[in-house]
């Protein structure tokens, strides 16, 4: 079962969206730029707000010794 976590390899600020990426298996820029976009057409304020959720409800990957 795949799961969605943040990226601890392929991250700008949070991992989000490099985690996305690696879980929906598309190149981590075709997300940012999306992102950008929905940023860019609700003012800045949906994107930022939907970043600092997702940062905060999805989970880092549990590394294992």
């Amino acid at each position: 079962m795949k799961r969605l976590y943040l990226s601890e390899t392929d991250k700008k600020i949070g991992g989000v969206c490099g985690g996305i990426a690696e879980y929906l298996e598309v190149d981590s820029t075709v997300i940012r730029l999306a992102w950008l976009l929905i940023s860019l057409f609700t003012a800045l304020f949906g994107g930022v707000i939907a970043y600092l959720i997702a940062w905060a409800i999805i989970p880092p990957r549990q590394r294992t010794l």
